[in-house]
């Protein structure tokens, strides 16, 4: 069963931001934007590359009022640890959620099950708790930080344009297109 459009599940963890560890539920994703980035585990390769990716790139999503909320089965020490040993994630700004029991990773069908770990997965949520957008790729091939950045700025265009829809490659401030009969089979 597709997740998109469903809402999320509750959620409670321990998280890793701005040097404190904080509580998070499911309830801080709502009422805002929010990405959920699921990877593999903390001290790894791919992984670092897309994190320090992300942190490059957090103003520009804080700026389309998006909380980014990256998660493995690691614990919120061993991010703190790896925040502070590491210089791609010591840039990390936003909050970096714990999930050692795997919860939250069941609840967005992401865990490997027989390796404790997250598949590289991607969850956009809208300020109801539904989840828009999602992407999965395999664990050697890592997610680019812009093009997420133009997906979401398509779903939130999307969400406040109603009748309106995003082809593909939009980039904001281009055309879109309005559904209707007379555009059948003239794309």
């Amino acid at each position: 069963m597709s997740l998109i459009n469903t809402e999320i599940k509750p959620f409670k963890a321990t998280a890793f931001k701005g040097g404190k560890f904080i509580d998070v539920s499911d309830a801080d994703l709502k009422g805002k934007w929010s990405v959920v980035f699921f990877y593999p585990a903390d001290f790894t390769f791919v992984c670092p590359t897309e994190l320090e990716d992300l942190a490059d790139n957090y103003s520009e999503f804080q700026k389309l009022g998006v909380e980014i909320y990256s998660v493995s089965t690691d614990t919120h020490f061993c991010h703190k640890a790896w925040h502070d040993t590491s210089p791609a994630i010591g840039k990390i700004g936003y909050t970096m959620v714990g999930d050692p029991t795997g919860t939250i990773c069941r609840n967005f069908e992401i865990l490997i099950e027989e390796k404790g770990l997250a598949d590289r997965g991607t969850f956009v949520v809208d300020p109801d708790g539904k989840i828009q957008i999602i992407e999965i790729t395999a664990g050697g091939i890592g997610r680019d930080a812009r093009e997420l950045l133009r997906k979401v700025k398509a779903a939130q265009y999307v969400a406040s344009h109603p009748g309106e829809v995003c082809p593909a490659k939009w980039e904001e401030g281009e055309k879109t297109l309005a559904p209707s009969l007379d555009l059948v089979g003239k794309i």
